[in-house]
Parts: structure tokens; sequence; C-alpha cells
């Protein structure tokens, strides 16, 4: 019985050797594309005679978005903000003689933050002290920078459990490394004096730490001339208030509470009245 000889593969095209090793050199560089997802590019390239740089910007680029996007996310779930807010759908003309909207969105371009300046923003409550500052965070997350947004009560309280522990100087490089520090509700009751008595030492030790090269937000609804008062150290106050308000970009924000003005208000008993006595539809 003759063997019959055997068939010698069909040569590798130097094209597909090529496109086997771009595939190594994605995986390589842990760029997440398939071979489906190259093989319809090439092909559409190919299609619409696109030079390499065309190609290449088709073949990276909906990566790099992909990337970006994923370490946006990652910096938003890291700052914590409480609400997902941004200045999209701001209210601008309620509030308008006191707020200045080109200026908060100057300060969503996250500038003031590579400069390295502070930022306080004082006023009544519900003036919307605490979305402006949020969104600022989050607009900053967006173009690179760590953020940590957290409220005094909630600041302190993390501070005093550090003392407990002996984990202070831990928990005060855990806030000296974001680019953006963003402390709210200072004032807002009395919880930070009623939970810590030492409010005032504590809050000095994250702002000096910080230093000037890092940039610290503080919402308030108390002038500065209260903090004393407040944290029941003047001296540590007047420290506090060197290093935060110096050189610092103070936005003041007077008017009506966004909140006061959502509330439904009260029909008068003469409305109700005259309502009950209109004739009732029939069936």
């Amino acid at each position: 019985m003759t063997r019959r000889p055997k068939k010698t593969p069909p040569p590798t095209s130097p094209s597909h050797e090529l496109r086997q090793r771009i595939l190594e050199y994605f995986q390589t560089l842990r760029i997440p594309i398939v071979e489906d997802e190259l093989d319809a590019v090439l092909a559409q390239a190919e299609k619409q005679r696109w030079n390499p740089l065309e190609l290449l910007t088709h073949v990276l680029g909906p990566q790099a978005d992909l990337r970006r996007q994923r370490a946006i996310d990652r910096r938003i779930r890291e700052a914590r903000f409480r609400e997902p807010v941004t200045l999209q759908g701001f209210d601008w003309d309620f509030n308008a003689p006191t707020i200045d909207r080109r200026q908060i969105e100057t300060l969503a371009t996250g500038e003031f933050i590579r400069r390295g300046d502070n930022l306080v923003i004082a006023g009544q409550s519900g003036v919307g002290k605490s979305r402006i500052v949020q969104s600022v965070g989050r607009a900053a997350c967006a173009h690179g920078y760590r953020v940590r947004y957290t409220t005094s009560a909630e600041l302190l309280h993390d501070l005093t459990a550090s003392l407990a522990d002996h984990s202070l100087p831990e928990r005060l490089r855990y806030y000296t490394n974001f680019d953006l520090l963003a402390i709210d509700e200072f004032g807002f009751d009395r919880i930070e004096r009623a939970e810590s008595t030492q409010a005032a030492s504590l809050l000095y030790k994250v702002v000096d730490s910080r230093g000037p090269q890092r940039s610290t937000a503080l919402v308030t609804n108390i002038s500065f001339e209260a903090w004393a008062e407040y944290l029941g150290d003047a001296p540590l106050a007047m420290a506090i208030l060197d290093r935060l308000v110096d050189g610092a970009i103070v936005l003041k924000i007077e008017g009506r509470s966004y909140r006061a003005s959502r509330v439904r208000r009260p029909v008068p008993d003469k409305d109700l009245k005259a309502a009950k006595q209109l004739p009732q539809p029939t069936a």
C-alpha cells in the first residue's frame, strides 16, 4: 500500500504575520482589542483608504477614550461626593445678583487647583453652596485632579477616632495627598464641638499639613468673625483662617434659599372653602 505524500500547509502571508504580531503587541500593552475589532477597522481602513495616522486614530482612539473615562469614574468614586451633581442645569437666575456664573465656571476648569489656591464659599443655608463645591470638585476629577469631599463633621469624626488608635499621622497623610480637599458644612451645627473637644486643633492640623501647594475648599454658613467662638479656641481659629483665607478665592453668597422656594405654600382657608363649593363632576 503506497503512502500518500503529506500536504504541506500553505505559506503564511506577510499580512497575516503582521496582524498576529500587532495583536500580540496589544496584549503586551494590555490594550483590550480583540481580533474581530482589529479586522473590522482594517477592512474599513482599506475601504476608506485611510492613511497610517487615520488608521492609528481609529484603532487607539476608542481605547484611549475608554481608559480616560474609567480613570475619571475612579477619581469620582474616590472623591465620595454626596450627590451626583454638576453645573449643568444649575439655576443661575435664581440668585443672579449674588452668584457670578463666569467665576464659578472658571473654578470648574480646575485652574485654581493647579495654582494651589484655596477656596472659601460662605453664605446662609440653602443658597447652593454644597452643589457648587461638589460640581466644581466633579469637574476637577474630569480634568485629572484627585479630589476628596467630606463634611466637617465626618472629617473631625474620622480624625477623632484616629486619636484612639494612634493613626492620626496616617490619616493626615491621607487627606494631604489629594489635589483638592473639599470640606462642606463647616458650622452647620454644633456636632464638631459636641463630638470632639479637639476640633480646632484637628482642623488646624489638616489645613496646615496640606501647605500652600495643595488646594483646600471650605464651605461655611458662619462669618469669619464667629469662628473663634464656634471652635472655642481663638488663637487656633485665627491660625486656621490665616492659612485658609489669605490669598484664597472667597465667594460670599447671599440670597433666597433654593430649598425653601421648593416648599409648597399652604392654600389659604378662603381658597379651600371656595374649592369645596365648586360643583363636583358626575360619573
